[in-house]
């Protein structure tokens, strides 16, 4: 398969192949490139509704200029843990922020919840998100506020009583169930309105069905959650001790 960037060229395969409903593997097979570049080119430039071939072309080279300039001369990158790839981590956690923002999460909250969970660590502090990132604490903080609210982190404090943003698995059980909370106040204010618009009339019925969806779907997501972590997240148990034998009985 070829190396190197995608062409200007390419790039308006790509769109033309997403504007006829082509799989992304199809897409690649036709360029003879693979699956994950053409996933990543898209995934970091808009996704699938929002991609277009000029836009991603002028997005690409900009990112290469300030790269270019971001690097002293003669200065290499600092080698990546495990030996992984940097460009490689770099347009993955690009393609994950690009994720969480079409789910609705803001651009710099996206960016803060990519960084934490490609993290080996799972947790990073406020001075650190901002070195990564490059930008101000008040970004920072802002998006930790966010997330916190959401349940998708949650805060600790370190040796150094340095404070410290987590994601782990009790982060993605918090999350479920503050969801399903949402859901459940959802539900409430629906039935609230029954009562205002008259329990006989269209509109009530309607919001009586959105009550009975969300309803369903939440207690649904806190059974889900429930069952997830005790059956992913459980410790196994130490193996039992098989029992003594008796001692064997003296030969005569």
């Amino acid at each position: 398969m070829p190396g190197g960037r995608l062409t200007q060229q390419e790039r308006q395969q790509i769109a033309l192949g997403l504007a006829d409903d082509l799989a992304y593997a199809e897409i690649a097979r036709r360029l003879d490139r693979p699956t994950s570049t053409i996933t990543r080119e898209v995934m970091r430039n808009g996704g699938p509704l929002a991609y277009r071939a000029d836009l991603a072309h002028r997005a690409t080279e900009h990112r290469a200029h300030r790269r270019r300039e971001a690097a002293p001369r003669g200065q290499e990158a600092p080698p990546q843990a495990h030996g992984r790839d940097a460009d490689a981590v770099r347009e993955y956690v690009e393609v994950f922020t690009t994720l969480m923002m079409q789910s609705g999460l803001p651009k710099m909250t996206s960016r803060v919840l990519a960084h934490l969970y490609t993290t080996d660590a799972g947790s990073l502090t406020a001075s650190e998100l901002v070195q990564h990132l490059q930008v101000s604490p008040a970004s920072i903080s802002k998006a930790v506020t966010l997330l916190e609210s959401q349940g998708l982190i949650r805060r600790e404090r370190d040796e150094g009583r340095r404070e410290r943003y987590v994601v782990d698995n009790a982060v993605w059980y918090d999350g479920m169930i503050a969801a399903a909370k949402s859901h459940a106040q959802l539900a409430e204010t629906a039935r609230q309105g029954v009562s205002v618009l008259g329990p006989d009339t269209p509109a009530a019925a309607r919001l009586e069905g959105i009550a009975r969806f969300v309803d369903f779907v939440g207690e649904a997501m806190t059974r889900a959650a429930e069952q997830a972590r005790e059956v992913l997240h459980a410790k196994p148990e130490p193996p039992a001790e098989s029992p003594a034998e008796p001692p064997a009985e003296p030969t005569q």
